[in-house]
C-alpha cells in the first residue's frame, strides 16, 4: 500500500514556497467572514425582542385604544385566513365545474362539425330518392285529396256552409278545379316513367296548393256575398237538413228533407249557389231511404 504523507499547512515553508504575503491575507479575508455572520447571527436573535419592543411601546403609550386595534386587526386576519379556508372548496367544485362544461362544448362542437376557427368536414351527398317512389307517394296524396273533394261535393250541409268553393266563378276555386283537372288528366294506374311521372308529381302539388287556398278563401266568404233574404233561405235549409238528420219520426224527416230539397232546387235554379250534383244526389237517395217500409 503506497503512504500518502500529510499535506502541509497553507503558507508553511513546506506548502510549496507559498509567498508569507499570500497566506496573511487568507487568514484576515477568513476573520473578517467569521465576524461578519457573528454579527449576522446577533441581528437574528434580537428581531424578536425588536418586534416586541415594536408593538409594546405604543401600547404602553396609547393604551386600551391601540390595544383594541390590534385585536381587531388579529381578527381581520384570523377572518380572511377563515374564509379562504371556506371558499376553496366551492372555488375547486366551480373550476372543475367550468372545465367540464368547456370540454362537453368542444366535443359537441366538434360533433356538429368542428371546433370554432374549423371547417366542417364535407357531409356525404344524399341519394336521389328513386323516381318510382317520388310517384307512388304523390298517388297517395292525391287519392287523399280526392276523397277530400268528393266528401264536400257529396254533403249538401257543407255546400251550404261554404258556397264559394263550389262556385267557380271565385277565382282560387276556379283555379283548383283547373289544377284537379290536370293532376287527374295525369294520373296512371302504373309507374308511367320519364318525364310523365315528374308531370303527375308536379301537378298534384299545385292541386294540394289550390285546395287549400281555395278552402281558406271559402272559410273567410262563407255567406258574405248573399243578400239577406238570400242568407235566410239558407240558414233555414240548414236547420231543415239538421232536423231531418236528427229525428227519429219518419213522417218528420220526409217533410224536412223534401222542403229542403225544394228550397235548395230554388236556390240553384236562381243562381244565389250552386249545389253539385253528387249533394243532390245523396239528398234524394236520403229521402227515399226516410219513407216507411
Amino acid at each position: 500500500m503506497r503512504h500518502h504523507p500529510r499535506r502541509p499547512a497553507y503558507g508553511s515553508p513546506s506548502y510549496g514556497g507559498v509567498p508569507p504575503g499570500y497566506a496573511r491575507a487568507y487568514a484576515e479575508g477568513r476573520r473578517q467572514r467569521e465576524a461578519a455572520w457573528a454579527r449576522r447571527q446577533r441581528h437574528r436573535s434580537a428581531l424578536p425582542f425588536a418586534l416586541l419592543l415594536l408593538i409594546l411601546i405604543p401600547a404602553m403609550s396609547g393604551g386600551e385604544e391601540f390595544i383594541a386595534a390590534f385585536l381587531a386587526t388579529v381578527g381581520v386576519s384570523i377572518g380572511i385566513v377563515v374564509l379562504v379556508a371556506l371558499a376553496a372548496p366551492a372555488l375547486t367544485v366551480g373550476t372543475i365545474a367550468f372545465v367540464l362544461v368547456r370540454r362537453s362544448k368542444r366535443r359537441a362542437a366538434l360533433r356538429r362539425g368542428g371546433a370554432a376557427g374549423t371547417a366542417p368536414l364535407p357531409a356525404r351527398p344524399a341519394a336521389a330518392p328513386r323516381p318510382d317512389r317520388v310517384w307512388a307517394h304523390a298517388q297517395r296524396r292525391f287519392h287523399g285529396l280526392r276523397t277530400e273533394y268528393a266528401a264536400y261535393e257529396c254533403d249538401a250541409m257543407q255546400v251550404l256552409r261554404l258556397p264559394a268553393l263550389a262556385d267557380v266563378s271565385v277565382a282560387s276555386t276556379a283555379r283548383f278545379v283547373d289544377a284537379f283537372a290536370e293532376a287527374q288528366a295525369l294520373e296512371t294506374d302504373r309507374f308511367p316513367g320519364g318525364t310523365h311521372a315528374s308531370q303527375f308529381v308536379a301537378a298534384v302539388d299545385r292541386a294540394e296548393r289550390a285546395w287549400r287556398a281555395a278552402r281558406d278563401a271559402a272559410e273567410r266568404i262563407r255567406l258574405s256575398g248573399l243578400s239577406p233574404a238570400e242568407r235566410s233561405t239558407v240558414e233555414r235549409v240548414i236547420k231543415l237538413l239538421t232536423t231531418a238528420r236528427d229525428s227519429d219520426n219518419d213522417a218528420e224527416r220526409l217533410a224536412a228533407y223534401a222542403r229542403a230539397r225544394s228550397e235548395l232546387g230554388k236556390l240553384d235554379k236562381a243562381g244565389v249557389l250552386h249545389v253539385p250534383l253528387p249533394a243532390q244526389t245523396a239528398l234524394d237517395e236520403a229521402a227515399r231511404g226516410a219513407l216507411p217500409a
